[in-house]
């Protein structure tokens, strides 16, 4: 190795003068042929640096957080303004948390009103979700359901770095250059991620806790930090009740990748996270929900199986035939999961993972309502992590097999998944921002909001499921259904059927019965009408739930769930 050449003194301090620090030209003095060259290198030099820095994998990142976060703000923001939103679910999520923000317990008027709930009723008795308490700051600063939206974009934002790092734990054999640019390619699908727009285009859910959590619990058990996975597998037990179970499929998961890597800590982790997530599910459902107020049976969806759980688990143990059976019919949940699994080319059913992903597809597979089916609502977004991360440990599994046609068929199932992904996030809405005719509601809406302005700050209000999140910041508002309140004031539309009703003649009725008993018209505008009650006279048919009140189920409509696609 030869060694570098020395120089005189001399010579370094003609370096010094005329390289480093060249002579300053006079008044008028054309630079220099040398100066000349030496201000273009180091200009070339800056813009190489620059490029460099903004090249970088954080700032790449950086970017994908930020787009992430503005496709689903913009999403959401756009469907408040368009009054697309709605009482159920962004209205009853904005009187819980708000209620929080006050030290209250979390409960919704829009929720116990309408399923005729006693009063004290509160949202841990529907469904187990304390780590929404965490939202409560947001509406000390901005008293606004807004506020809910702008949290679940960032929420989701907050996946990226995730995901990226999820990328390079499952191609951490490959080239660097390889793993960096699936890194790239993971994050940009997650943030495009069809489920995640339509979660945000539909306001406001608990799904905006879960997705992150999924997340940083599979990337802690990936990088075998069983510690960490540990921590975020509990916080996810916080989001939901049957997140449990999904715990529970994780702890299996990893428990016998631990085994094969001969790692005792992970496999003892591994085990008690099998364990404790289905013994937290069985300790909400079967104490702490009742303690709340939740009636027994009341969520029981499947019917078809038996009157309870006792009765299912020995359907399917006698009877295994009725579960494919129930699970697949009607056809529209084969639909549905050939969309769920096909936009990824079915990646994800090459990898243990996918076991996560089978109790929320059993709910949904296996019940009755009609509402659990579509892939419009935010069911999906539970599974979008999962689904992601199970489909890059397939590719990472095809890329290290040594035969190169493995490889091959990697790289184009990669392009195919791509592909699909981001055409089911346009179908799922992601041009939408950037048409201007979408951010404007249609006529009845718009009147609807108009008239949301007249009713004063403090009155009792029964809402149309439209506009019910305009008013939840000032009024006590319930939402309008077949039974008539005794509100202040009701505003209905009569144009366009809404729920929960099931026809436009229920509307109208509805509407003439309140004008016979003591209510005036104050505004009719493109089929909204606002009235006023003005006499207190008997309305037929008038409840109010009061502490004894039993609770009620929701009629679905016949025509839900017949088109998956059809928000």
């Amino acid at each position: 190795m030869c060694a570098p050449p020395i120089r005189e003194p001399e010579q370094v301090a003609d370096l010094q003068a005329s390289d480093v620090l060249p002579e300053p030209r006079r008044a008028g003095e054309a630079p220099a042929a040398g100066a000349r060259g030496s201000a273009r290198v180091r200009g070339w030099v800056r813009v190489r640096g620059w490029v460099r820095v903004l090249g970088s994998a954080r700032v790449r990142g950086g970017v994908t957080v930020l787009v992430c976060f503005l496709v689903c703000l913009a999403l959401g923001l756009q469907s408040w303004t368009a009054l697309r939103v709605t009482g159920f679910d962004l209205g009853i999520f904005d009187q819980a948390v708000r209620a929080y923000a006050h030290f209250d317990p979390p409960r919704s008027p829009i929720k116990s009103v309408h399923h005729e709930f006693p009063p004290d009723f509160t949202l841990l008795g529907d469904h187990f979700t304390p780590l929404l308490a965490l939202l409560a700051p947001l509406y000390w600063v901005w008293d606004d359901p807004r506020s809910l939206i702008l949290a679940q974009a960032v929420l989701f934002a907050a996946g990226v770095p995730v995901i990226r790092r999820i990328a390079r734990h499952c191609l951490a054999e490959a080239a660097p250059a390889v793993a960096r640019r699936a890194a790239d390619v993971s994050g940009l699908v997650y943030a495009m991620g069809w489920p995640l727009l339509n979660s945000s285009y539909t306001g406001f859910h608990e799904v905006a806790f879960a997705v992150p959590l999924t997340l940083l619990m599979l990337e802690r058990g990936l990088a075998r930090r069983y510690g960490g996975a540990a921590l975020w597998a509990a916080a996810l037990c916080l989001v939901k009740e049957d997140m449990g179970l999904v715990v529970g499929a994780f702890g299996l998961v990893l428990a016998v990748r631990a085994h094969r890597a001969r790692q005792a800590s992970g496999r003892a982790v591994g085990i008690a996270l099998l364990l404790g997530g289905p013994l937290v599910v069985a300790l909400v459902v079967g104490w702490f929900l009742p303690a709340m107020g939740s009636p027994p049976g009341y969520y029981w969806s499947y019917g078809r199986l038996g009157a309870d759980g006792g009765e299912a688990v020995l359907t399917v143990l006698t009877e295994p035939w009725v579960l494919p059976a129930v699970a697949f019919t009607p056809f529209v949940k084969v639909v549905i999961l050939a969309w769920l699994l096909g936009t990824l080319a079915f990646l994800p059913v090459g990898s243990p993972t996918l076991l996560l992903a089978v109790p929320l597809l059993a709910e949904r597979m296996l019940s009755d309502n009609p509402n659990h089916w579509p892939v419009v609502n935010h069911y999906d977004a539970f599974l979008w992590p999962i689904l992601l991360t199970a489909a890059l440990e397939t590719l990472a599994r095809l890329h290290r097999r040594e035969r190169p046609v493995w490889r091959t068929w990697g790289a184009r199932l990669s392009v195919v998944a791509i592909t699909l992904s981001t055409a089911a996030a346009l179908v799922a809405g992601l041009g939408l921002p950037f048409n201007p005719g979408s951010w404007q509601p249609r006529p009845d809406k718009r009147a609807l909001a108009a008239a949301a302005e007249l009713v004063p700050d403090g009155a009792t209000v029964e809402a149309d499921n439209t506009v019910a999140p305009r008013l939840t910041a000032r009024t006590h508002v319930v939402l309008v259904d077949a039974t008539p309140r005794g509100a202040d004031w009701v505003l209905l539309r009569v144009n366009d059927r809404t729920f929960p009703f099931a026809s436009l003649t229920e509307q109208r009725q509805r509407i003439a019965l309140l004008l016979d008993h003591g209510y005036e018209q104050v505004r009719s505008e493109d089929g909204a009408v606002l009235l006023h009650r003005v006499r207190d006279v008997p309305i037929p048919g008038m409840r109010v739930p009061g502490p004894d009140s039993t609770p009620v189920r929701e009629q679905v409509p016949s025509d839900v769930g017949r088109n998956p696609f059809l928000r």
